[in-house]
């Protein structure tokens, strides 16, 4: 029970990698805020989950892009347990967009969700870690913060943001005992890419890319988002952990 008597908020809990480190976290020991803001059924279910098995958790509903939701998150977990100790980033949106096509619009929501957001939710949580004595933040990137992908530049882009958000806020908050890393996940299957990840003709060129020669699962990153939420990455500030089978290897 690594992360007994804390508390966590996982954004984009309610499916794919944010649930799973979810429930990884409660059977763990720690009290989390499952947020969703589209999959309630989902969310709803991680946490009949977590309190089957004699855990504590709570959904709530909130777009990490609305900053009004963001103190309802926190006192989600104040609610709780009366802490926040941990912060999951997880929340995310990837647009199939060619550059020659790329629009204001599309670029606007995913800087968003997926970097405006995750950083004022943690400025807020860092405040509240500050005042408690310390705290974990981690940051949900991708290997695609480094390897471009075809039709995803600002997905890309907004990736290679959270390595900075990271670093530079850890830089500054580590003399508050708070730690901000980042967890950047390779070829991982989910609901979300499933299509492209089973597709029959491009399996071969994309396990040809990977060292381990496989996709990933959900699970393979909880691994490293127990480590980083637990006190045995206690002296590690601003690292990204990859976790992609070797892909970015290529």
């Amino acid at each position: 029970m690594r992360l007994k008597g804390k508390t966590a908020i996982v954004t984009g809990a309610g499916r794919g990698i944010g649930r799973a480190i979810a429930l990884r976290y409660a059977a763990e020991g720690a009290a989390v805020v499952v947020n969703y803001n589209a999959s309630e059924q989902e969310a709803n279910s991680a946490v009949q989950e977590i309190e089957a098995k004699g855990g504590r958790a709570v959904a709530v509903k909130a777009n990490v892009a609305d900053l009004s939701s963001h103190d309802g998150l926190l006192q989600a977990a104040l609610g709780l347990t009366g802490r926040l100790d941990i912060l999951v980033n997880n929340a995310g949106i990837e647009i199939h967009e060619s550059v020659l096509e790329a629009t204001v619009e599309t670029w606007d929501k995913t800087m968003s969700v997926n970097v405006r957001g995750p950083y004022l939710l943690s400025v807020k949580a860092a405040r509240m870690m500050k005042e408690a004595g310390g705290g974990k933040i981690i940051a949900l990137s991708s290997v695609h913060e480094m390897h471009p992908l075809r039709d995803r530049a600002a997905y890309g882009m907004s990736k290679g943001a959270l390595v900075m958000m990271v670093r530079s806020m850890a830089f500054e908050l580590a003399a508050f005992n708070i730690n901000v890393n980042g967890i950047a996940p390779g070829a991982i299957l989910t609901d979300m890419n499933r299509a492209h990840l089973e597709d029959p003709a491009r399996i071969p060129r994309l396990l040809a890319k990977i060292a381990a020669g496989k996709v990933g699962n959900v699970e393979d990153v909880t691994g490293a988002a127990v480590y980083l939420a637990s006190s045995d990455s206690d002296y590690v500030h601003g690292t990204t952990l990859f976790v992609d089978g070797g892909l970015a290897l290529y």
